[in-house]
């Protein structure tokens, strides 16, 4: 693991315009037949494709005043976005809307994410850039205990894979547009600005998905009082998928972190390389 405090200059964002076969997600609990991951995965999923376009037009909010490298990964972020958003608004279609409340947790996220909007260019990219240190801790979870997704339908754990690498891949795009666009502003700010931004979000993303989980448990015959506690049981303890990358999380607050100041390219090589080849 190398010290970076700058993204690697061989690392290339690149899209890979991929379709995945998510047809297991009609049967209901494709993870395994656990009702309890398959709702804490579908709440994240619902999330993204609202979720990443806010976070696509964070950047090209500033696009502008990019160059060079940055500019052609600012690019490359933004291409990969829109087809993970495609991808899993494809996996969010096939949700049984019948029986799950979907369309009810969708429009709380549309609300959360217009409101996130309405709070200007900066908070948008400020709010992206803690998400995306979220989300790539996760994938990082996801890299280093594959068992997450045994027993998972195929198709929809290639889906979750490729996320993960290429949130890996682009994990510092927004975070260096930030730092370029606020080079005028004293270091102290921005590590106060910033951290605060985690504190917030990790409160905010880490409550939000353990309460849309809860509402699609409910869906299965679950009490509430049941499915939080499940919920709960396998976000912070078994699995542990926010619990787990830990030490990566803590980073954000140390004064001077960048992304790839924790270079995982390693981690994600094999996976890199499987899907690579798919768009060959």
């Amino acid at each position: 693991m190398t010290q970076a405090k700058t993204t690697p200059t061989d690392l290339d964002v690149a899209p890979r315009d991929i379709r995945f076969d998510l047809d297991a997600a009609r049967q209901g609990h494709w993870l395994s037949g656990d009702p309890v991951g398959t709702a804490v995965f579908n709440a994240l999923s619902l999330t993204f494709p609202d979720g990443e376009r806010l976070f696509m037009d964070a950047v090209k909010n500033y696009r502008g005043q990019l160059s060079g490298k940055l500019l052609e990964d600012a690019k490359g972020f933004i291409a990969q976005e829109a087809i993970h958003s495609r991808e899993h608004h494809q996996l969010n279609s096939l949700i049984d809307r019948q029986r799950y409340p979907v369309a009810e947790i969708e429009e709380t996220i549309r609300g959360r994410v217009k409101f996130a909007r309405e709070r200007g260019p900066m908070a948008m990219l400020i709010s992206t850039i803690a998400l995306e240190h979220f989300t790539a801790m996760m994938a990082e979870t996801h890299a280093r205990h594959s068992d997450l997704f045994d027993g998972a339908a195929p198709g929809i754990e290639r889906l979750w894979r490729w996320h993960a690498m290429e949130e890996t891949e682009h994990k510092a795009v927004a975070y260096d547009v930030f730092m370029e666009v606020t080079k005028d502003w004293k270091p102290l700010r921005r590590y106060l600005v910033r951290c605060r931004a985690m504190a917030l979000v990790t409160l905010m993303f880490t409550r939000n998905i353990t309460l849309y989980a809860a509402r699609l448990l409910e869906a299965d015959g679950y009490s509430r009082k049941a499915a939080l506690k499940a919920v709960r049981r396998f976000v912070w303890g078994d699995p542990g998928v926010f619990r787990r990358g830990w030490k990566t999380y803590f980073a954000w607050y140390r004064p001077g972190f960048h992304p790839w100041d924790q270079d995982d390219r390693e981690a994600f090589a094999d996976w890199k390389a499987e899907f690579d080849a798919a768009v060959a």
